[in-house]
């Protein structure tokens, strides 16, 4: 299991990921889930991989081996995103029939996802989930977040902080602690931690950072958001039993 998420602003775009992987407690290791395809000057093009590694490392090197040979369509091609969301839910759905015998008989879950974030010239910026079947939805103004992985951990605080106004630098700081969220409560998902920030019709990658186990930063904010996370806990009012009892005792005497 991993953890992946992209969040999408009026701004440009925050896109992070986790790099462990999980195939039970004896098969732990690290892999790259954060792939940069991107054309300075032209296009960005960012991907995010979670699920069976077979499946999404075959997807990958598909998508690099027709870059290399200059097939006519490729990541380098395609005049939109979502075409480009198209294409690589193609390529998944692809390489799944060629395995899926031979997986289905060991009874290995051959499922995946990637998400995609980027933008490309004469489009806005966007971000894409591609499912495992090959079909897709993107983010809305209403929903401005996308995850794959290990998801559930993460996303109460990526409810209650992003909207489409939200500033990149709090979107990026939302998405590392929405992962440490996740690593605290799951050991599937851990570091190196890969995070990008890509601002709006800058068609270049600016900020970039790899967060490796006990790295000062990943300790820092940990601290302090557990710290501040007990402090709005013990400033929360008690439970005012004395006024719900009331009702209760009205209730009973109805009854």
């Amino acid at each position: 299991m991993t953890y992946c998420l992209g969040i999408l602003t009026r701004f440009g775009l925050v896109i992070a990921a986790d790099s462990r992987t999980n195939a039970g407690v004896d098969h732990i290791s690290t892999y790259q889930k954060l792939f940069d395809f991107s054309v300075p000057g032209e296009r960005t093009i960012l991907l995010c991989t979670s699920g069976n590694l077979s499946i999404t490392q075959g997807a990958i090197a598909a998508l690099e081996k027709d870059i290399k040979h200059q097939e006519e369509v490729n990541l380098h091609t395609l005049p939109s995103l979502a075409e480009v969301a198209r294409y690589i839910g193609n390529k998944i759905r692809a390489i799944q029939e060629q395995d899926r015998p031979f997986l289905e008989r060991d009874r290995i879950d051959f499922k995946c996802s990637i998400l995609l974030g980027g933008q490309i010239s004469g489009e806005e910026p966007n971000l894409y989930l591609i499912y495992s079947q090959g079909n897709f939805i993107h983010a809305t103004k209403e929903t401005p977040f996308l995850q794959i992985g290990e998801t559930k951990y993460g996303k109460p605080l990526l409810d209650r902080t992003l909207t489409a106004n939200t500033p990149l630098e709090a979107a990026a700081k939302c998405a590392l602690l929405s992962i440490d969220s996740t690593m605290k409560s799951n050991i599937s998902v851990g570091p190196p931690i890969d995070i990008v920030m890509y601002h709006t019709d800058s068609f270049t990658i600016r900020h970039r950072l790899r967060l490796r186990l006990g790295d000062p930063y990943l300790a820092k904010i940990r601290k302090l958001w557990e710290s501040y996370v007990k402090q709005a806990f013990d400033d929360m009012p008690d439970v005012e039993w004395e006024y719900y009892e009331d009702d209760v005792k009205e209730d009973i005497l109805i009854d």
